[in-house]
């Protein structure tokens, strides 16, 4: 029945720089020429199918250490919870004829604000399209991963998250009324490896509850958050010219006045601790700090001075971050599959045929 015996696929995780949260429809829309930039980092996740005869379903998270089994297709959609929501919603998405085993893991720390979930995402979908076969595209693939993000956070989610792991590098992703479109910003990977520090501070006390709390003050419409994100917006623009320009003090200053305006927006996204970071790193030798992702926790990056980071990186463990090692990743998710047997494969259409 199935084309393939084993399909394995892997997406890299993302920091963003700025212009986060405005990536969450319909929020852009409100603003002039907003724009996230972010960039992919060696943090991947990882989805592993690995076909059989049987019409049993095995859904694992490795780095959760959950699993959950279902007789067949018909009941896995059936059931009312999953245990691993993520996989599960996207096997009923595609639907996949046959039994397989599906593995998933995650090199992003619990609650990292990195994207660990929207990298899976990515992942899984990539798996679940080459073993259906069914020809999808990568920016169709963002949408459906997009949606059922969705569905399983029952809150709306951003776009920006994804394309790190569709692309990798450093990107531009600009949002219009025409749609979500990425550019790939010149930058070179060991320059930017040099001047960027990423630590873990802990999971999140309110993990993907900050950014529906600012939207719906945006929606209901908070003078003072609309303003805060025009501001936010401009900086992300003079972020992706910074970048592009390689001006780096200038980078670091924005990173500083982002994050300025991201604490009025919501107090709750910082800790004493990242608080304690951000001066520590200053004083060491950064140039900027902000939270990844929604914060109240989770992961802080912090750009660096010229020939700082060892520095920056030292005095942060010592202020007790978890200094992850990271890097740039130059390329977005990967795929590998492996043909079952041609014999197998009639075989199994053929018992297919026979039951029906």
């Amino acid at each position: 029945m199935h084309a393939f015996r084993q399909v394995r696929t892997k997406a890299p995780c993302r920091v963003d720089l700025a212009g986060a949260t405005l990536d969450i429809w319909p929020l852009y829309l409100f603003h002039d020429n907003p724009v996230t930039v972010n960039f992919a980092v060696d943090r991947y996740t990882y989805c592993d199918i690995t076909t059989h005869e049987s019409p049993r379903i095995v859904l694992r998270s490795r780095d959760m250490g959950v699993e959950e089994s279902f007789n067949s297709l018909a009941e896995l959609r059936a059931a009312k919870r999953y245990k691993v929501p993520v996989l599960a919603l996207l096997v009923r998405h595609f639907a996949p004829e046959g039994g397989f085993t599906m593995e998933s893991l995650s090199e992003a720390p619990a609650g990292a604000g990195i994207s660990g979930s929207s990298a899976l995402m990515i992942a899984t979908s990539t798996a679940l399209n080459k073993l259906t076969g069914r020809g999808h595209r990568l920016e169709k693939l963002r949408e459906i991963a997009q949606n059922v993000e969705a569905q399983v956070i029952r809150v709306p989610t951003g776009a920006q998250d994804y394309y790190p792991a569709m692309y990798g590098g450093v990107s531009a992703v600009e949002l219009t009324p025409e749609g979500v479109i990425r550019k790939a910003l010149p930058v070179e990977a060991n320059e930017l490896n040099q001047r960027f520090v990423l630590v873990y501070t802990g999971a999140p006390r309110n993990s993907g509850i900050n950014n529906w709390e600012v939207m719906k003050g945006h929606i209901d419409g908070n003078r003072a958050i609309h303003g805060n994100f025009d501001r936010i917006a401009a900086i992300a623009n003079s972020m992706r010219a910074s970048l592009e320009a390689q001006d780096w003090d200038s980078a670091g200053r924005l990173m500083r006045e982002e994050w300025g305006y991201r604490r009025k927006n919501i107090p709750g996204i910082t800790t004493p601790l990242i608080d304690e970071l951000v001066a520590v790193a200053r004083r060491a030798g950064g140039t900027g700090a902000k939270v990844c992702g929604a914060g109240g926790g989770g992961c802080v990056v912090f750009l660096v001075k010229p020939g700082a980071k060892e520095k920056v990186a030292s005095a942060l463990k010592t202020a007790g971050a978890q200094v992850l090692d990271a890097k740039v990743a130059s390329t977005g998710v990967q795929v590998r599959a492996v043909r079952a047997p041609t014999g197998l494969a009639k075989t199994s259409r053929a018992k297919s045929r026979g039951a029906k």
